[in-house]
């Protein structure tokens, strides 16, 4: 089998919204196990890139393709594009009254496990990789039967997302402004989260530079105007 050099490979993507043309003609790659910086100022295009890989329905790939792990997903729909392996940690995520972190996370753990090793996952196992992660992250057990993001600081939303990362354990991970709403305790366990995650590569916006120095970036990207900077 080819050894796959590159986890993501954009090529030649133009983007719209509407009748508006949000990126034009992007080409870029993200290395297998890097930690890539996608840099650039507010409204440069960063987080339509990564609605775009993470397949939101609402923006329309005009041209070009996007080539995930050897395979072309241009047209694939998030819950394929999920279970093939890409996590998207949002800068905004909504509340879900009446659904309980575990539950969430079981049925999260339980569909990666099954499409990637075509077997369930026993609830022994979940439990025995949620204390793990759990107590890596020093989240209190209390959290597990409260409702998804309700009542949840910044901070305690980005430590759960830290949570299903490690549960989820994706080859890609895009991180979009991890570091905003988290104090500079979080900051640190995010950045050492994901040095510490290998098998995982990692896709990040941010715009602190001491957030970023933390992560030591491997390759960095910058957008302006959903065009990329040729530096």
């Amino acid at each position: 089998m080819k050894k796959i050099n590159n986890i993501l490979e954009i090529k030649n993507l133009s983007v719209a919204l509407g009748e508006k043309t949000l990126l034009h003609d992007i080409s870029m790659s993200v290395k297998c196990g890097a930690r890539h910086l996608l840099a650039g100022k507010n409204g440069s295009g960063k987080s339509t890139l990564v609605s775009t890989i993470m397949g939101t329905e609402e923006y329309k790939i005009t041209s070009g393709n996007i080539i995930f792990d050897g395979r072309d997903i241009t047209n694939e729909n998030i819950t394929t594009r999920a279970l093939l392996g890409i996590f998207v940690g949002a800068q905004n995520v909504p509340e879900i009254p009446g659904l309980t972190v575990l539950s969430f996370l079981k049925h999260s753990a339980a569909a990666h496990h099954h499409f990637n090793t075509g077997r369930d996952l026993s609830m022994g196992e979940f439990l025995a990789n949620l204390e793990s992660a759990r107590n890596t992250l020093n989240i209190p057990k209390e959290w597990l039967n409260r409702s998804i993001n309700v009542g949840f600081s910044g901070g305690e939303r980005k430590r759960l997302m830290l949570l299903r990362l490690i549960l989820t354990k994706p080859k890609f991970a895009i991180l979009d402004e991890p570091d905003s709403g988290a104090d500079a305790t979080t900051q640190k366990q995010i950045a050492n989260t994901i040095r510490e995650m290998n098998d995982t590569t990692f896709l990040f916006i941010s715009h602190q530079k001491n957030f970023t120095e933390q992560i030591e970036p491997t390759d960095i990207t910058t957008l302006s105007d959903g065009k990329i900077m040729i530096e």
